[in-house]
């Protein structure tokens, strides 16, 4: 279910153009900004300062009441002021969507009191939007990453408007470089290292494989097209929209895992529709404005091979419609998964 946003808040981000705080944040043509919160920002600007296509990550405060805020006042709790990094990037190397992604690799979006050691409202976790294209994919993403299941609890990341970014204090920027003992001692104590290796080594250490199984060579006419030109196959005359057997599904290009057959319905559309991602990391949204009407664009995130699009139209429980091309996919039965490299899927099935 979409217990957060809902369908017709779905429904309405999609149709309904969406004006940004007054104090938006004016990014110049070659470059984009966004802004996250996940506890102390010593960690946050940690994991973005030498991510490809990031030029400048700065932790500082915002969402608050009060105009320049110190470490001091926010650390109160009273200033309503949330620890954030905001991160300047170029969107020609990295999209949005892929630092959006790698922000739900560093924090726990489940804890509403702060973030692993530290506690207090300044230490939650959020994603604020500097415009509605943001604001589009955070919501999916959020959405897509409840939907996994990979959590025991709800997300309770919010998605926020920007306000007015404040940055830290000197001592506090390259935190992990000025003081790295320091910082490795704190991060190693605080919980973050443990709960992340916990939920996604398992997920991501396999993605060097994938990169070196990419392949664009042997695709037909048709998958090259699709994949690579986004384009749509037709409906009801491909591989996999009738496919009921046991198995996941892969991207065509790299291998990487994207759906299985038990998340797999019949949505009458005539392509293969899924209720949600096998691994919700490996899926990247984009807006896509095409054709007069505005939907959010489905890419594999190691091969950025073009999937298909995600509508907030599906069934319970999560409400969501992932409508795929089968040129995008490759299928592998479930008897063949442990032959194929994929044998950590086979409890997902039986």
């Amino acid at each position: 279910m979409l217990k957060l946003f809902g369908i017709f808040g779905l429904v309405s981000l999609l149709f309904t153009l969406i004006t940004t705080n007054s104090d938006e944040i004016k990014m110049n043509k070659n470059t984009e900004t966004a802004i996250f919160a996940g506890g102390c920002f010593w960690c946050i600007e940690a994991a973005f300062e030498n991510y490809e296509g990031v030029i400048e990550a700065v932790s500082g405060y915002t969402g608050g009441n009060v105009d320049n805020p110190t470490y001091e006042e926010v650390s109160t709790g009273r200033t309503g002021h949330y620890e954030a990094v905001k991160i300047v990037f170029d969107p020609d190397k990295v999209s949005y969507s892929e630092l959006l992604n790698h922000f739900w690799l560093q924090i726990d979006p489940t804890d509403d009191y702060g973030a692993f050691v530290d506690k207090g409202s300044q230490y939650r976790s959020a994603i604020f939007y500097t415009n509605t294209d943001q604001k589009y994919i955070a919501h999916f993403s959020k959405e897509k990453f409840e939907a996994s299941g990979i959590y025991d609890d709800p997300i309770v990341t919010k998605i926020l408007p920007a306000k007015k970014f404040y940055p830290a204090e000197d001592y506090h920027q390259d935190y992990f470089i000025k003081s790295s003992m320091n910082y490795k001692r704190y991060k190693n104590h605080s919980g973050r290292n443990e709960f992340l290796e916990r939920i996604w080594a398992t997920r991501l250490n396999n993605d060097q494989k994938y990169i070196e199984k990419m392949n664009k060579s042997n695709l037909s006419p048709l998958q090259y097209k699709v994949t690579q030109q986004c384009s749509t196959e037709p409906p009801f005359q491909n591989e996999y929209w009738n496919n009921k057997e046991k198995g996941i599904y892969v991207d065509v290009v790299s291998g990487e895992p994207l759906f299985i057959s038990a998340d797999k319905y019949d949505s009458g559309t005539g392509w293969p529709s899924f209720t949600k991602p096998l691994e919700p990391h490996n899926i990247l949204e984009f807006v896509d404005n095409s054709f007069g009407m505005t939907r959010i664009e489905l890419k594999s995130r190691i091969a950025k091979s073009h999937l298909g699009h995600v509508f907030p139209d599906g069934p319970k429980p999560t409400g969501l419609r992932y409508c795929i091309n089968s040129a995008s996919l490759r299928f592998i039965p479930y008897e063949k998964l442990k032959e194929e490299g994929y044998e950590n899927y086979i409890e997902y099935l039986k």
